[in-house]
């Protein structure tokens, strides 16, 4: 598909490079003793926020493609909506409908589940329990569980990955509780086996990403497939005995576990003819687990026994390598991205980030599509993220992707590039204010360096976040101080560096200006009109 730009007339953007600096998880809070990004000496970012050229943008709910204001964002939605300048139904949104709409149970895909689980065999749910709407949601889990139970599916076991990221770092037993009773109201009503049989923390068992950690995906399967864990008689009894075993112990680092009968035998491995749904909407920690069940020669881990069974993912999580290869929910179609019009228009650019974040300015920036667009004319850099936790390490790779950055921009190849700095979101995830302001403070300086070499080359920076976490690190209620590792809604910085600047354009006057409007921003300073369905810019430039 050729897609076409039209240059602008007046303005032609600048002899340099424009450079999108993304600040991951960094959102404009409130100035109080919560917020580790008001809290850390960041010059640099207090210099700019003082910029005539700069706005808020909004980066949670319908501005994202997300169902309400209630719904934050993501990094996936917000990187999609960055590079695709117009907003997309995304993630929980899609799923409602489908449920909503009975969709997802006429399926293919679920017929195909229901067979399977009416035949006797029993049909597995994995997945992220908690209503966070960020990777899954309890709704959407017990919906199909009750689908299950109204079909005559006999035999139900769920596999569940305990949150304390998107929601209170210890609220397991609030999703535990009514998921167990809903499981013995169905199976004393009906006669029927249903049952949790295995689950663990989401950042230690199962839910890797971008190919950090394989040990995590190997305890998801010793857990689930296997029935290799520490043994209980329920979820309830594991949760409550690693909280009382270890006090910090926090929901999303739980040692996985298995559920026992009587004889200590696991009562929910995975075997030849079952089926299994793997139930979170949201892409990136899904994966491997999915490449797990799917491959016949993978080589990350020894998963021991390979049973032969139907597998499928709510979504398909990769559309370009097709993984998984059943889904129950189309996702959305996002073409004519901002990195198609370039290429289309020869414009050299790239992309880099650490492998927490790599996915987003590539696959989710370009519209859920692996690979390059055009290889020609993209440079596209991973640094390897450490493999411990980011309290540990809380400026992460953020030196290392500024020099690669500088590099890049310094060679003169480059007419836009993009990068991500994961810090503020991967360290505001912790929980660990001293971290999190330690997070701010690299960034913030990161940002400087990278800034000093647009100015060098005449280029233009624009900066700007994904989403809100660490403007946001701890609540109060009732006199209690409860971290929160969960992203916010407080909107995000966009800012426009521009050494050269003597008044071409303005900032324009753009109602719930969100994410979706720097696409159109970016086509601006670039020198091009913006795209007639793309949604508007950021500057009067036309």
């Amino acid at each position: 598909m050729s897609l076409r730009l039209e240059k602008l007339k007046t303005f032609h953007g600048r002899k340099g490079p424009l450079l999108l600096i993304i600040m991951d998880g960094v959102g404009i809070g409130k100035e109080s003793d919560n917020n580790a990004v008001y809290l850390a000496k960041k010059p640099v970012l207090d210099k700019l926020m003082s910029s005539e050229l700069k706005t808020k943008l909004k980066a949670h709910g319908p501005a994202v493609g997300m169902p309400s204001e209630d719904d934050m964002g993501n990094s996936e939605v917000g990187h999609n909506a960055l590079g695709a300048g117009r907003v997309f139904a995304q993630g929980a949104a899609l799923v409602n409908i489908a449920i909503e709409s009975g969709s997802l149970f006429k399926s293919k895909t679920w017929k195909t589940v229901l067979g399977i689980g009416k035949s006797g065999k029993t049909v597995h749910l994995i997945g992220l329990l908690s209503d966070g709407n960020v990777h899954s949601n309890i709704k959407h889990l017990f919906a199909m569980i009750q689908n299950c139970a109204d079909e005559g599916v006999e035999h139900v076991r769920l596999h569940i990955l305990l949150d304390g990221r998107d929601v209170g770092e210890k609220s397991a037993l609030n999703y535990v509780y009514p998921t167990e009773e809903l499981l013995r109201k169905i199976s004393e009503e009906k006669g029927y086996d249903y049952k949790i049989a295995s689950g663990g923390g989401r950042m230690n068992v199962t839910m890797d990403r971008y190919n950090a950690d394989w040990s995590i995906v190997k305890r998801g399967w010793d857990a689930h497939v296997l029935g290799i864990g520490r043994k209980f008689a329920s979820a309830t009894e594991a949760v409550t005995t690693f909280y009382n075993e270890d006090p910090k112990m926090t929901d999303q680092y739980m040692d996985s576990f298995v559920i026992v009968n009587n004889d200590k035998e696991p009562i929910g491995k995975i075997v030849d003819g079952d089926a299994v749904i793997f139930y979170n909407f949201r892409g990136d920690r899904a994966i491997e687990i999915s490449r797990a069940f799917e491959e016949k020669n993978l080589e990350m881990f020894d998963r021991q026994r390979v049973p032969d069974v139907f597998f499928c993912g709510m979504m398909e999580y990769d559309g370009d390598l097709h993984i998984p290869k059943n889904y129950l929910v189309t996702p959305p179609e996002i073409d004519c991205t901002v990195s198609e019009y370039l290429c289309s228009e020869k414009v050299p650019s790239f992309a880099i980030s650490e492998t927490q974040k790599f996915g987003h300015v590539t696959y989710f920036w370009n519209g859920n599509r692996s690979g390059y667009i055009d290889e020609s004319l993209e440079t596209y850099i991973e640094i390897p993220s450490d493999k411990i936790t980011f309290d540990k390490a809380p400026k992460m790779k953020a030196y290392e992707i500024t020099e690669e950055a500088i590099k890049l921009l310094k060679t003169g190849k480059y007419k836009f590039g993009r990068l991500n700095f994961a810090n503020g979101d991967m360290v505001g995830h912790t929980g660990d204010m001293q971290a999190a302001i330690t997070a701010i403070e690299t960034v913030d300086e990161c940002v400087g360096k990278l800034l000093e070499v647009i100015k060098e080359l005449d280029g233009i920076a624009l900066v700007t976040a994904d989403h809100g976490n660490a403007d946001e690190m701890f609540t109060v209620k009732g006199g209690v101080k409860s971290p929160k590792t969960s992203h916010t809604l407080n909107p995000v910085p966009f800012i426009i560096y521009d050494p050269s600047y003597k008044g071409e354009y303005k900032m324009a006057e753009v109602k719930n200006a969100g994410l979706s409007n720097v696409a159109s921003t970016i086509l601006n300073l670039l020198g091009y009109k913006k795209v007639d369905d793309y949604d508007e810019s950021l500057v009067n430039a036309e």
